[in-house]
């Protein structure tokens, strides 16, 4: 009996052993750091935001987190980073809507964007407007569906480069409302309004935060926004949805992705972290104040998302005819 006790005692001690072993190799080392790995340039919305989370993450967790910007391709350069890296939690992904959009715009892409990556969490949702000069006879979203479906053809609606976010919104905005618009791709947001202030184009599609100041300013009047909801930003601007097209939603977003194969248990860790991050009032309003809205999810939401979106832009890319790259 003295044997059996023994061994079972010793049993024990190995079991929990190997328990505490596997609980530390699910964390991220606290010794090291994290590396967030952002598909754009420093400065902008996206870089912005991404910032703001990790520094409250950082905080929590007692671990630095590292902002490496990696732009290019669309977000494929950071992207293959990510899907490339060891599946410790120490490499995480700002994941985007142009992640979903390069599905369907490239002809090959070095990782698959669904089964290469294991979603964390939605970090935040910002709006795209609709929006129109000072001057322009367009005060409402209204007249100027109204205008283009009694003028067909002769309609220009800017946006930011071919296969953008905003490019394809304008897109399905045609497709939604049954109008035929011509859709100007410019290379930039300040290229695209210099072209709406000077009378180039009727109408412009962007993503709400870069036009705020134009708005306040009063050199560009918004007569949509593109999401379910009136913008925090814009409360008596309607929808899209309200304006003419019922069903039409779109909004950019960002969200925390790492490689594939990372434990759950890490993914669980990095999930609560990025959720109470969200949860802090001081970071929900410095997120307002760049014109995005801070909201997190599970993982398997986050995942849901991310293939209906691919779903849904692969089909606006292919009946707009929009050649793949």
């Amino acid at each position: 009996m003295n044997t059996l006790l023994k061994i079972s005692r010793r049993s024990a001690l190995v079991l929990a052993a190997v328990s505490i072993a596997m609980g530390a190799n699910a964390q991220p080392s606290s010794t090291k750091p994290i590396r967030l790995v952002v598909p754009f340039g420093p400065g902008g919305v996206a870089d912005l935001t991404a910032r703001v989370v990790a520094q409250k993450m950082s905080e929590s967790m007692g671990q630095s987190i590292i902002v490496d910007n990696k732009p290019g391709a669309g977000g494929v350069v950071a992207a293959d980073t990510v899907a490339k890296a060891a599946p410790d939690g120490l490499t995480v992904l700002l994941m985007s809507n142009g992640n979903a959009v390069s599905v369907g715009l490239f002809k090959r892409l070095p990782f698959d964007t669904v089964k290469d990556f294991a979603p964390v969490s939605t970090i935040g949702y910002f709006d795209l407007a609709v929006v129109t000069s000072a001057d322009s006879k367009f005060k409402t979203m209204q007249e100027l569906l109204a205008y283009a479906k009694a003028h067909p053809g002769t309609v220009n609606i800017g946006t930011i480069n071919v296969g953008s976010t905003q490019h394809l919104a304008a897109e399905l905005l045609k497709r939604s409302t049954g109008i035929d618009a011509q859709v100007i791709p410019f290379n930039g947001s300040p290229a695209m309004i210099t072209a709406l202030r000077g009378g180039q184009i009727d109408a412009g599609v962007e993503i709400l935060a870069p036009l705020l100041g134009q708005i306040s300013g009063k050199s560009l009047h918004p007569i949509a926004v593109m999401g379910t909801k009136r913008s925090f930003a814009l409360p008596d601007t309607p929808t899209v949805a309200e304006s003419g097209a019922p069903k039409f939603n779109v909004a950019s977003w960002n969200a925390f992705a790492v490689p594939a194969k990372t434990p759950p248990a890490v993914v669980e860790r990095l999930n609560k972290e990025v959720n109470a991050a969200l949860a802090a009032p001081e970071v929900k309003e410095r997120l307002r104040q760049i014109g995005v809205e801070a909201q997190g999810s599970t993982p398997q939401q986050q995942a849901e998302l991310l293939k209906n979106e691919i779903q849904r832009w692969s089909e606006v890319i292919r009946l707009a005819g929009i050649p793949k790259q």
